[in-house]
């Protein structure tokens, strides 16, 4: 299992240099079947991730740019009047694709993020009263701008929490960014270059081993008592939900499959925790390492 995944992240760490804490995270998210979410500055690196993703699994990929004028419709399809069937036909979308990037969500108008969202819910689309499935997989990678960007509408806090992760790429490091000047990693590997490590029926496999990943009493506790800590320390306003707990859990268990292991460890909660809370808690990806840390010096892990 661990070498499929590590296949991912090797490939991707050609394409988009020194984060591979990052890079493991989205895969931590689509082994869970959940929707991804970058807030990051433009040219970071986010489309090559989202398109290099669907690359390395064999999926179909759409980008959608999201524009101040971008209808619902844009999105999810619409239905267009067959004179010669006198009927109408239903014209899908680029949502019916098995990844797809909805670059800079928020600069749509609320109308439209709502359609996508929903969508990302009920995986399904429903028009004129006929629902359409979408594909499975179905796994959304949007980006989201620093909300001090101009232009920008921020995503409610219920929309926020349909994501079950949120990562930043940051700044490279200093030798990774020296690699992008003299263009080492075009050399490595092209987005058409890379190779796909697996099919449909390999990802349902990998999915369903994060189920058998062991939980253990005291690893439970731990994510409990940190949930506790956003409710009852008075410090956040949007404390962790029971739907945040249940995501907790899971990307922990993932992320411990992706380390080659059955059975999770605390140091596997703490590798997820940010990335599963921070949206939910609305901090800031610049504010978010020091609230972390700070969570972490409150909360003791239960042994």
């Amino acid at each position: 299992m661990n070498k499929t995944t590590q296949d991912i992240i090797s490939q991707l760490s050609e394409l988009i240099l020194g984060k591979e804490e990052q890079i493991r995270l989205a895969v931590v998210c689509l082994l869970c079947k959940g929707h991804l979410l970058i807030e990051d500055l433009p040219g970071m690196g986010k489309t090559t991730l989202s398109h290099g993703l669907a690359n390395v699994l064999g999926l179909s990929y759409q980008r959608v740019q999201f524009t101040s004028d971008l209808l619902p419709a844009d999105i999810t399809g619409s239905s267009v009047f067959n004179t010669s069937q006198q009927s109408f036909d239903f014209h899908p979308g680029p949502i019916f694709s098995q990844v797809l990037l909805a670059d800079e969500i928020n600069r749509a108008s609320p109308k439209t993020q709502s359609a996508l969202l929903e969508a990302m819910e009920e995986r399904q689309v429903t028009m004129d009263g006929k629902t359409h499935p979408l594909p499975e997989p179905f796994f959304v990678i949007a980006t989201q701008n620093p909300l001090h960007q101009s232009g920008t509408h921020p995503l409610p806090e219920s929309q926020l929490d349909r994501f079950f992760l949120r990562i930043s790429l940051g700044y490279p490091d200093e030798h990774a960014e020296k690699s992008l000047i003299l263009g080492n990693n075009l050399q490595r590997q092209s987005l058409n270059e890379l190779t796909c490590v697996l099919d449909l029926n390999a990802l349902a496999t990998l999915q369903q081993a994060v189920l058998d990943v062991n939980l253990s009493d005291s690893v439970v506790q731990y994510i409990i008592n940190l949930v506790n800590f956003t409710r009852y320390s008075g410090q956040f306003s949007d404390p962790l939900s029971p739907r945040a707990s249940i995501a907790l859990g899971l990307a922990t268990r993932a992320y411990a499959l992706t380390q080659s292991r059955d059975y999770a460890l605390p140091d596997d909660v703490q590798a997820v925790f940010a990335a599963v809370a921070g949206h939910r808690l609305n901090i800031s990806a610049n504010e978010l390492n020091d609230v972390v840390k700070g969570i972490f010096d409150n909360v003791a892990v239960v042994l």
